[in-house]
């Protein structure tokens, strides 16, 4: 599995942004994604991720009510719409693919290149 992520960009705290990664196989629609991000200096981290049937999803404490993941299984792509941006939310963020719904990035078997989302003050 092939994945591309888009999307990113530079905007002000308090505005959204929508990221999209697109898959390459039919055999996204078999597959957990996620949403990783990483700063400078910090260690990759858990934004949020969704089932293969897009019902079941779960986010990390601080992107809860701010952030929602969905998918489309039709189209092999995944979103995350971020609302009410944060400075500190500034990372890059990857799309990942794995067998099961999971926090732990080690779950994840396929990554993509990722997007830079840069919030302002």
């Amino acid at each position: 599995v092939q994945l591309q992520a888009s999307g990113g960009g530079l905007v002000q705290a308090g505005g959204s942004l929508r990221l999209s990664c697109a898959a390459s196989q039919r055999t996204f629609s078999t597959s957990a994604m996620g949403w990783f991000r990483q700063a400078p200096g910090k260690e990759r981290e858990f934004v949020a991720a969704i089932n293969r049937s897009g019902l079941s999803t779960i986010y990390a404490d601080s992107m809860k009510g701010r952030f929602t993941i969905s998918r489309n299984n039709a189209k092999n792509t995944v979103n995350l719409q971020m609302n009410s941006l944060k400075p500190e939310d500034t990372a890059v963020y990857y799309c990942a693919a794995g067998p099961r719904t999971a926090a732990d990035l080690s779950e994840y078997t396929y990554w993509g290149q990722g997007t830079q989302v840069t919030v302002s003050s």
